[in-house]
């Protein structure tokens, strides 16, 4: 197993009436110092992750230009119970914080994909399948798929990576009727994004929630939802014009990062500093995909 790379208590921001609980590699959650009040803090910082490594250095105003493109989302699905509470957020981090109800998070990552890539990618060509379901044959990597599909995926324990599961796999973790309900609700969620990245000229190609049940049992959309770092977003003509995988899945995400690591690290020890170059080329893209969007 891979050995994961994440920040230590020390590197949390200490904020006026909350108290740090948890750090993941791009988020830092803080429990209020208020006994009376459950809510969760959940900041999320300018740190980037790649190869389950938090690298450095991170880039500018990542936190701020994510939080900005979930809060919209949030908004352009308002009927989806979500994990949003009421209240004033910190002046210290106020751009880039989000107050959230306490929830019992599920140890699924509810992945949808419209498009074959990626992990799917690798699956496919090997047995003609993603997550073990059977796909028609002569696809190429970026393909629109017949229908969006529901892959999920287990959420490892910290230090651990996560695992592509089947849906019999998820009914084993959640039940059937949850399972089902994750399911469903991801899809729908899905299929309404996607038509709304399409009137802006942009592909959604696949995203992955999470979700967590509140003290009434009711599911609610949690984290992050349909950023750069949770999502695939190619824009719409390139994917259609170009000839290559390269030129039709140009993506508004980290993935110069990664391409960058890729050809600079032999993923042994410790990740090699970035480049100023890819840096701010990375923070560029965030951007442009805000301004896409209209977020």
């Amino acid at each position: 197993m891979g050995r994961v790379s994440t920040p230590s208590d020390s590197t949390a921001q200490t904020i006026p009436g909350w108290r740090h609980i948890y750090s993941g590699k791009v988020r830092d959650l803080y429990a209020s110092e208020d006994p009376g009040d459950t809510r969760i803090l959940v900041v999320a910082s300018d740190r980037v992750s790649a190869f389950d490594f938090v690298l450095s250095p991170g880039i500018p105003e990542k936190g701020a230009l994510l939080t900005r493109l979930s809060r919209w989302w949030f908004d352009q699905l308002a009927d989806a119970p979500n994990h949003l509470a009421e209240g004033e957020i910190p002046a210290v981090v106020a751009d880039r914080a989000m107050l959230a109800q306490s929830l019992e998070m599920l140890p699924i990552e509810c992945v949808v994909r419209g498009y074959i890539t990626g992990s799917g990618w690798a699956e496919y060509t090997e047995s003609g399948t993603v997550c073990g379901i059977p796909l028609p044959a002569g696809l190429q990597n970026g393909d629109r798929l017949p229908e969006p599909l529901f892959t999920p995926a287990y959420k490892a324990p910290m230090g651990e990576h996560d695992e592509n599961i089947t849906f019999e796999q998820t009914v084993e973790l959640v039940g059937a009727e949850r399972a089902a309900e994750l399911r469903d609700v991801s899809l729908a969620i899905y299929t309404r994004a996607a038509a709304i990245a399409e009137e802006k000229g942009l592909i959604l190609a696949d995203t992955k929630f999470e979700f967590g049940t509140d003290a009434d049992g009711i599911l609610r959309l949690a984290d992050e939802v349909l950023t750069s770092d949770s999502s695939r977003y190619w824009d719409a003509e390139t994917w259609r014009a170009g000839t290559t995988p390269a030129e039709r899945m140009a993506s508004f995400d980290k993935q110069l990062v990664r391409d960058w690591l890729a050809a600079n690290w032999d993923k042994q020890g410790e990740p090699p500093v970035l480049p100023d170059d890819v840096v701010g080329r990375t923070a560029d893209r965030y951007r442009e995909l805000i301004e896409r969007l209209g977020a």
